[in-house]
């Protein structure tokens, strides 16, 4: 790839932003933390368990409980680190801050 044509792809997914979210199961006893540039996809991709053996599907996390918009990339990356060295406990004062019933956001997320 052409050296300016590169830097506006980087420029262009840098820019495009992210999201964090937190998936976890019916009896919210696991939590899985991602990022994705499109959410609807991949929390669909969850609840369909498109990737057979992987941590989600293992774990039947189809509930997206939490997420957060985040301006590029690099910024959902460093979120995402921060929350995943984070106890439980705190993990858990995350999303009772947004969702206190802790309901799946799923059809929050589709009615964009």
């Amino acid at each position: 790839m052409p050296f300016l044509l590169r830097s506006l792809f980087i420029v262009y997914k840098m820019e495009k932003g992210a999201c964090v979210y937190i998936m976890t199961n019916s009896h919210k006893t696991t939590l899985y933390i991602g990022i994705t540039s499109d959410l609807v996809t991949r929390v669909t991709e969850h609840k369909e368990h498109k990737y057979k053996n992987s941590f989600t599907d293992k774990y039947n996390l189809e509930y997206c409980v939490y997420y957060e918009f985040l301006p590029t990339i690099e910024d959902a990356i460093g979120r995402e680190k921060q929350l995943k060295k984070w106890r439980r406990e705190k993990k858990d004062a995350l999303i009772l801050s947004t969702n206190p019933e802790w309901k799946d956001l799923w059809e929050e997320i589709c009615s964009w």
